[in-house]
């Protein structure tokens, strides 16, 4: 381990399981200090506690909510080097079953959730002379699919967010980059799984869509993350990175 994030200051959003842990996990052992915050208050106290990490509950659709987890971190930490916007909510369905309080929940969490964390990090972000922010997008945002309509466009409105916010920042050498991963082993992606006909058929579409053939775990995730925290992608911003077997080409 080369320790690549040494002595960063680090808030995880939405980092009590999957991919949200594994980035956090990834980064405490890359040497950097971090504050996870989820809504699962439990799960969320006890991911902080085994990897080393601090905690503060968080509901993303809530504007009190973020500006006290972002203030509270930044003061548990001394400051903000980077933030990453994890905090996600899945729905699936036919798309003229779509109900109006999902579209607006999906909405609610997975867009709002990255503006409002990211507007209340830029204060701190800028007084540390600069920083990187990492927003969790999907192959979803990039080309949608059957029965995540809903979650494809929340999805779409992060990339559109993140390349905006990115040149909006630049001049304050604030990095914003998104990651949009594909078919991951995670519970998160149930309700997708359920509208496909379940896990035997998920994998044989996983298998035809997928030239890699599988799908990925979080930890095979995390260490794209972790580059675009570091100062090794100094020079890469308003970026949508792909991480997804080679669907999106």
């Amino acid at each position: 381990m080369i320790r690549r994030l040494k002595d960063k200051r680090l808030l995880v959003v939405g980092a009590a399981t999957g991919i949200g842990r594994a980035v956090a996990a990834a980064a405490v052992a890359e040497g950097a200090r971090v504050v996870i915050a989820d809504l699962a208050a439990e799960r969320g106290a006890t991911t902080a506690r085994d990897i080393g990490a601090g905690f503060i509950r968080c509901d993303v659709a809530d504007e009190a909510s973020v500006k006290v987890t972002v203030a509270g971190a930044a003061e548990m930490l001394g400051g903000l080097d980077g933030l990453v916007n994890n905090a996600g909510l899945q729905r699936a369905g036919a798309l003229e079953e779509i109900a109006v309080d999902d579209w607006d929940s999906l909405m609610a969490v997975n867009t709002r959730g990255v503006f409002l964390a990211t507007r209340e990090a830029i204060p701190h972000l800028r007084a540390a002379g600069g920083g990187s922010i990492v927003n969790t997008s999907s192959l979803a945002g990039k080309r949608g699919g059957p029965g995540i309509a809903a979650y494809a466009a929340s999805k779409g409105a992060v990339m559109a967010f993140t390349t905006a916010a990115a040149l909006e920042l630049a001049r304050d050498r604030i990095r914003v980059n998104s990651v949009c991963p594909g078919f991951i082993d995670t519970p998160f992606n149930n309700p997708a799984i359920a509208f496909m006909g379940g896990r035997e058929e998920q994998a044989r579409i996983v298998e035809r869509m997928v030239p890699l053939g599988r799908q990925a775990v979080p930890e095979e995730v995390a260490p794209l993350y972790v580059y675009l925290l570091s100062d090794e992608s100094a020079y890469v911003t308003a970026q949508a990175l792909s991480v997804d077997g080679g669907v999106y080409n």
